[in-house]
């Protein structure tokens, strides 16, 4: 038995346990494999404590220094990555392989601000003789920060990352179904020698944690990824305080299969990228809106590809998806296809939970599904794919903007206008042509209309942790 490791807070520089805790499940088994501690009003505290000295340190750092820490913890992060990997599937489920690069994925964030850091240049602005004009980008202060628990490591990772970049302290509130991911990060940093109190993590009821620390003085910053729903309340109570708010909100991604593509090739790729993570991923295909000439042939390959996946335990290597979070995603999964099939939707292949221990649900693939219909409106998380004929270029773009998501979007195309085109008008804050990856670390990540505001990661994402400062230095007294 691949041994979960002993879970603690960490504040101050040093590793807490408390007295109240939860469990955490394998979802592959549902058995308890560890208990994480709930933090008290107190450690909140300390951790508000210590975020406001470690960020008075921290501040002070060169660029260059607090890039060389940061790069030093995403090369022992990069040394433990079995370790830290055979962790993920544990308390996450998915497949070893997935959650190796999920490790290297965040250290990948880490390595590029950490480079990136050094180079928040400000500006002169040309001026009158006998006066100069400076804009700094100075760090915003102590953040408070929360991510879901979709992916362990690389959602913690991202904002961590991006704070201590810019010079911030940050208190990190991860999640408590998937933990270990985030403790792996606070103990690189640590064994790199971050100074004490410059990164704090705790874990607790996500509701308590949000609403004592935002209105708290010190924080400056609230980021935070997960559901439009949670988004919407953090942001008010953030804004009773004058706070502002990185938000990575939910997404229900569309995708335009041009008619000018081969439909099988489109279709293998879609299926494939459906299954990662097992479909839990605010960026995942998920409403596809396909020409109708190519129609039936790319329905065919998908629901071909999609039955083929393995669905099974992440540490056998034949395993191409892991099971669901929990129970709540079966419970959604079940709700949305029963809606789609009374209102005539065709259900290609899966749409019921596989019949043995874990929350393992197979790639479902509905078609011709009406507008009516909640999964065309609601966001499924999960291995749910959603096919439609459109006759139009004009139809597909319609139907992509009808949501007031617009977090991440594709298309398919061979045309250099269809393209540009397509690219203008989709409203999304990322937008892939024959890709289905929509963010990198060097490339900046966010959503417009409900899925949120700000940036994570690239340039961009480095300036939602400083505050502008504009200096006007006259020469004489006037």
């Amino acid at each position: 038995m691949t041994e979960y490791p002993d879970l603690h807070l960490h504040i101050g520089g040093a590793w807490k346990k408390t007295a109240s805790s939860q469990p955490v499940l394998n979802p592959s088994s549902e058995a308890v494999i560890g208990h994480v501690p709930v933090a008290t009003r107190q450690d909140l505290d300390d951790a508000l404590e210590a975020a406001e000295h470690g960020f008075k340190v921290w501040a002070q750092f060169s660029p260059r220094r607090r890039g060389e820490i940061m790069l030093k913890a995403a090369a022992l992060m990069r040394e433990r990555s079995d370790e830290i990997a055979r962790a993920i599937t544990l308390e996450h489920g998915k497949p070893f392989k997935a959650a190796r690069l999920e490790v290297i994925r965040g250290c990948e964030f880490f390595e590029w601000d950490a480079a990136e850091g050094q180079r928040l240049y400000g500006r002169v602005i040309p001026s009158e003789p006998g006066i100069k004009y400076i804009v700094h980008h100075q760090p915003i202060g102590m953040v408070a920060a929360f991510s879901p628990w979709n992916f362990p490591l690389s959602q913690p990772a991202r904002k961590i990352a991006g704070a201590l970049a810019a010079g911030c302290s940050i208190i990190m509130k991860a999640s408590e179904e998937t933990p270990a991911g985030a403790m792996h990060i606070a103990r690189a940093l640590h064994d790199a020698g971050l100074p004490p109190g410059v990164m704090n993590l705790v874990f607790g009821v996500p509701s308590e944690i949000s609403e004592y620390l935002i209105p708290q003085a010190p924080i400056r910053l609230v980021a935070f990824t997960g559901s439009t729903v949670v988004g919407k309340r953090l942001t008010r109570i953030a804004s009773e305080y004058m706070k502002p708010v990185l938000m990575e909100l939910g997404g229900h991604a569309p995708v335009i299969v041009c008619d000018d593509v081969d439909p099988v090739e489109a279709a293998v790729v879609s299926a494939v990228r459906k299954a990662r993570n097992a479909g839990q991923v605010c960026t995942s295909p998920t409403r596809f809106f396909v020409q109708e000439r190519i129609y039936e042939a790319f329905v065919k390959a998908f629901a071909e590809r999609a039955r083929a996946v393995v669905v099974g335990d992440g540490f056998e290597s034949s395993t191409e998806m892991g099971p669901l979070a929990n129970d709540r995603r079966i419970k959604a999964m079940e709700t949305l296809i029963a809606d789609a099939d009374g209102q005539g939707a065709r259900v290609l292949t899966g749409g019921k939970r596989l019949n043995r221990p874990g929350y393992f649900f197979p790639v479902t693939v509905l078609a011709d599904v009406p507008d009516c219909a909640r999964v065309m409106r609601e966001e499924p998380f999960g291995p749910l794919a959603v096919i439609n004929p459109v006759s139009s270029i004009d139809e597909a773009i319609q139907k992509a903007n009808s949501l007031p998501f617009g977090l991440a979007a594709y298309a398919f195309t061979h045309s250099a206008q269809r393209a540009n085109e397509l690219a203008e008008r989709i409203e999304a804050g990322n937008f892939s042509i024959n890709t289905l990856e929509a963010s990198v670390a060097e490339t900046p990540f966010g959503g417009v209309k409900e899925s949120g505001y700000g940036r994570e990661g690239g340039t961009e994402g480095l300036f939602n942790y400083t505050v502008v400062k504009n200096i006007s230095h006259s020469m004489t007294i006037v």
